[in-house]
């Protein structure tokens, strides 16, 4: 999914989100995923029983981002990444739904974030639109960040409840 993802935005003439290269062949890009699923809280959708996306959660940001712990329990969506071919079908709305549950299920009140915020902040605004604000801007070299959070506490109405 993540090496068609790049594909995908390639051919709409993005190369600066996650470059060129396909991920299972960047430096340490296997190892990532492997992490994912020892040290993360990986879940996979299912589209007719087909992966149609995946997501990650953890107790905190990547180490290798400049983005501090928030200071309270929280959980932290380290990767969400939906097969595009499935475009359309709310995979990764579904996927940030179940995000929220989880930390409800945790009893941890806050669920964030960090995305892309280049290409006129598109990925940022689908965040927002599902339940998310932003809250502090990040750089990677020339890569601009955006960090968002959602209250997701028993007592929190919006679109992840």
């Amino acid at each position: 999914m993540l090496d068609a993802a790049i594909v995908w935005m390639n051919a709409r003439g993005n190369t600066e989100q996650w470059g060129t290269t396909p991920y299972s062949r960047k430096q340490g890009g296997v190892e990532r995923v492997q992490r994912y699923f020892t040290e993360c809280r990986p879940f996979v959708a299912e589209l007719d029983g087909v992966p149609a996306g995946a997501l990650v959660l953890h107790t905190g940001p990547s180490p290798q981002v400049p983005i501090p712990p928030a200071g309270e329990p929280e959980r932290y969506v380290r990767l969400l990444v939906s097969d595009r071919r499935h475009a359309g079908h709310g995979i990764g709305a579904a996927l940030l739904a179940h995000a929220v549950q989880e930390a409800r299920r945790a009893g941890v009140a806050l669920l964030r974030v960090d995305c892309w915020a280049g290409e006129e902040g598109r990925l940022v605004s689908f965040y927002e639109r599902n339940g998310f604000s932003r809250t502090e801007e990040f750089q990677v070299g020339a890569w601009p960040g955006q960090v968002l959070a959602q209250r997701v506490g028993p007592g929190e109405d919006g679109p992840g409840r």
